[in-house]
């Protein structure tokens, strides 16, 4: 058995999560979906602030949560960290740290040094006796993680804590908080909407759409083969869906995918936005899959710019900074995209397992 073993059934007005997550010791698994999708909910109801409508809880040896048993969010064991910090504001950054041993019994100069100690781990120790608003939003996360690792977690939860901090601070802190998750001894639960923080912190990957699990894996095998629309944007991959026959493939929208692959019912096909090649008349080359449609944006993309496209079905194409400039690319510009046969991969549709370590 999981050490953490979480089948969640949520009902709202307006949205049901149904959801089944399990992660062994050492596991740091990613929750990405689109808004709406369950994330937060999730979260809430493995740290106890959200009853279940149905389903079960349990970690280690403990049941948190069945029928006709509750146990509240002080008695699970959860550490929590939120993307707004949530610091309380009179105290001081060690006090913060230290509230969570001191509310377990901890003495008074114990806790303290542990949260010392853990400042110290995150790099912020030298401002222990700063209250939060002498903080940068970064400092202050460094603390609220802190604050969340002083109390030895069994579960460490984490929604999207790196989201309101620019760029340059939330690269250095996402490494920061790598390393020290490589190393917790339970299981981290993390919502984000940053693919490089799924690629860089977690090793487990849940995908969540319309309140039910998508897809599981690696962040790799996700990142490779994504299976909602939300993943593809996120990794920057086109992703079609169809009914395979052979090396065609049936779209939608009625037209035809020529692949290299041979395979047959529900697949997945998917291809780099450096595969599309974009021409302003109609192409005369040997790629077989083509599309007229629209620029819809265009933007750098490292070495690359980067074009979206409203087509039959949107597409995403890298073409280089010359190639832009000499086919005038701009929203509104019509444009034709090819994609060769070879360049497109096939897999297929199953459904997904639940995640297990």
């Amino acid at each position: 058995m999981s050490f953490l073993d979480a089948s969640v059934l949520v009902r709202r007005p307006q949205h049901t999560l149904d959801a089944r997550l399990c992660a062994d010791r050492g596991d740091v698994v990613a929750v990405i979906g689109p808004n709406g999708a369950g994330k937060s909910t999730l979260l809430r109801a493995l740290a106890g602030l959200v009853p279940l409508d149905g389903g079960s809880i349990r970690c280690g040896q403990r049941e948190w949560e069945g029928p006709g048993h509750r146990l509240r969010t002080q008695d699970r064991n959860v550490g929590m960290v939120f993307q707004d910090q949530l610091l309380f504001p009179h105290l001081t950054a060690r006090a913060n740290v230290a509230f969570g041993p001191r509310s377990r019994g901890v003495p008074r100069r114990a806790a303290h040094r542990l949260a010392g100690e853990w400042l110290d781990r995150l790099g912020v120790g030298e401002l222990a006796d700063r209250k939060p608003r002498q903080l940068s939003g970064g400092q202050s996360q460094r603390v609220a993680i802190s604050r969340a690792l002083a109390t030895d977690p069994s579960v460490l939860l984490l929604d999207e804590p790196l989201a309101a901090l620019d760029v340059g601070v939330a690269m250095s802190l996402r490494f920061e908080l790598a390393r020290h998750l490589s190393s917790f001894p339970g299981v981290a639960v993390l919502v984000t909407h940053d693919a490089l923080d799924t690629l860089t912190i977690a090793n487990r990957v849940v995908v969540l759409d319309d309140g039910r699990v998508a897809q599981v894996g690696t962040p790799e095998e996700v990142a490779s083969r994504p299976r909602t629309g939300h993943v593809a944007r996120l990794v920057g991959l086109n992703v079609l869906r169809g009914t395979a026959r052979g090396t065609d493939v049936a779209l939608a929208d009625g037209s035809v995918l020529v692949t290299a692959t041979d395979a047959r019912g529900d697949v997945f096909a998917s291809f780099p936005p450096a595969a599309v090649t974009l021409t302003g008349e109609e192409p005369t080359g040997s790629a077989r899959n083509r599309w007229v449609g629209t620029v819809r944006s265009v933007v750098p993309h490292g070495a690359a710019v980067r074009v979206h496209l409203d087509a039959a079905t949107p597409l995403i194409a890298d073409v280089t900074p010359g190639s832009a400039v000499r086919l005038g690319l701009a929203p509104g510009r019509p444009v034709w995209a090819a994609v060769k046969a070879t360049e497109v991969t096939v897999y297929g549709a199953e459904p997904s397992l639940p995640v297990a370590g």
